[in-house]
């Protein structure tokens, strides 16, 4: 029966794909309907986080960016899903992407660069970049456990113009590959996912104490390359355009944590602009701060060159 339904399930995703961008919008009107008020996924975990993010806010606008968040991560379930049957011209359409130049100039220099994505507005087309940069894009995931079918199906999704995928727990092993062999790479992490309670790197972020992974900083480090960071902002339903940042140019002039405090710091800000646009379903803030762990508060943004940021 289980195989039954992720077979279905597949099945649904590829039809999907294949529907006129109005049709989607429906079906993802429809979801929002059912994830909202029929069964309420995830609801109080959304309204904890957001209650404890914007102290400041009234009970009235959070309930208003709940309920835009729920319209979003509908439009993002389906713009995925969508993503895997959509042409070229029509992703040139829906999804400009600024800052290559980045990407062209750390390429003329030798350099690889370590990437520092966010869960915020629609972060699956991002493997579209491939067409326009000449070193491999590596996006680092995290392994679906149950479903493989649907896993495959994502993968595929993503890697249609050339991205490669990389699991989580091979991401270091890949770089230093790719580095004894000489080869170009620009790994992208969504670096906001949820660290473990054991991570040695936390701060105060969106007004909680915070872990973070600190792998990223360290692989810009050991590497020597540079650090940027990916946003995708949202224009309106179904369109977004990619901005990039220069975080860190020469990475050996930083610790592992002050890069990180560069990339929270920016996220943040990124986050409380518009808030509804980011991944607030999941349990960010399941772990507390180690008795033995050191918090970190320091503000290291002014130490970068402004040509920098």
């Amino acid at each position: 029966m289980e195989k039954f339904v992720d077979n279905l399930l597949v099945i649904f995703c590829k039809i999907t794909s294949r529907l006129p961008f109005w049709m989607v919008y429906c079906l993802a009107d429809f979801f929002y309907f059912l994830l909202f008020y029929v069964f309420k996924y995830r609801r109080k975990i959304v309204h904890e986080n957001l209650i404890r993010s914007f102290p400041e806010k009234s009970l009235k606008e959070i309930r208003q960016i709940e309920k835009k968040y729920y319209h979003h991560l509908s439009d993002v379930g389906l713009e995925t899903i969508k993503f895997y049957g959509m042409t070229e011209k029509q992703i040139d359409e829906r999804f400009k992407i600024y800052g290559l130049d980045i990407y062209e100039e750390y390429y003329r220099q030798g350099k690889s660069i370590v990437v520092l994505g966010m869960h915020y507005n629609n972060w699956e087309w991002s493997g579209y970049m491939q067409r326009f940069i000449k070193a491999q894009f590596l996006v680092v995931y995290n392994p679906v456990s149950k479903n493989k079918k649907l896993e495959r199906f994502i993968l595929d999704t993503r890697e249609r113009f050339g991205t490669i995928s990389v699991p989580v727990n091979e991401a270091v092993r890949t770089v230093l590959d790719y580095n004894h062999k000489k080869l170009k790479w620009c790994l992208m992490l969504a670096s906001d996912q949820t660290a473990p309670a054991a991570s040695q790197f936390w701060t105060t972020f969106l007004n909680q104490e915070t872990a973070f992974f600190i792998v990223p900083a360290k692989i810009a480090i050991k590497t020597i390359q540079p650090v940027i960071m990916h946003h995708t902002r949202k224009i309106s339903r179904g369109r977004y355009e990619v901005m990039h940042y220069k975080l860190v140019d020469n990475p050996s002039d930083f610790s592992p944590e002050e890069i990180m405090m560069i990339y929270v710091r920016k996220l943040e800000e990124i986050i409380q602009a518009e808030p509804e646009y980011w991944l607030w379903s999941h349990r960010r803030w399941k772990h507390k701060l180690p008795v033995n762990v050191e918090l970190h508060q320091n503000d290291v943004e002014a130490q970068i060159d402004p040509d920098f940021i």
